[in-house]
C-alpha cells in the first residue's frame, strides 16, 4: 500500500501501489504544466463510508511514498483514463484499472459420431 501526503496536514493517504504510481503519472504531467485540478477517490471499505476530493495545486507540497522499491509498468489505457478525466470539470476520479481479460479460445467442435 503506496501513500499519498497532500500540503502539511501529515494525513497519509493509503492508495495501492499500482494505482499510485498511475496517479503520480497523470498528476505531475497536470502539475509540470501549471495546471491546478482536483483529486477525488471513494472511500475503502475500512474506513467510514463516503468520498473525498483535494484540490492540486502546483504550491502546495505533494510527496509519493511507494511500498514496492520497483515501479511498475503503466497501462497506457489506463493512464489515458485518468488525464481525460484531468482534464474535466469533476478533475481526476480515482477509478479502477481496466484489465483486458483475453477471451477464451472456443473448443472445436467435435466431429458428428456416425453409427454403423
Amino acid at each position: 500500500m503506496g501513500i499519498l501526503y497532500y500540503g502539511d496536514s501529515g494525513t497519509p493517504i493509503g492508495i495501492e501501489d499500482r494505482a499510485l504510481a498511475h496517479l503520480k503519472f497523470a498528476i505531475t504531467t497536470k502539475l509540470r504544466r501549471g495546471e491546478s485540478f482536483t483529486l477525488s477517490w471513494k472511500h475503502p471499505d475500512d474506513q467510514p463510508r463516503g468520498r473525498s476530493t483535494l484540490w492540486v495545486h502546483p504550491t502546495i507540497p505533494l510527496r509519493f511514498v511507494f511500498d514496492e522499491p520497483e515501479t511498475p509498468d503503466l497501462s497506457r489505457e489506463w493512464v489515458e483514463d485518468l488525464m481525460r478525466s484531468a482534464n474535466s470539470t469533476g478533475g481526476i476520479m480515482l477509478v479502477e484499472e481496466h484489465v483486458d481479460v483475453p477471451e477464451p479460445e472456443p473448443e472445436p467442435e467435435a466431429a458428428p459420431v456416425i453409427a454403423a
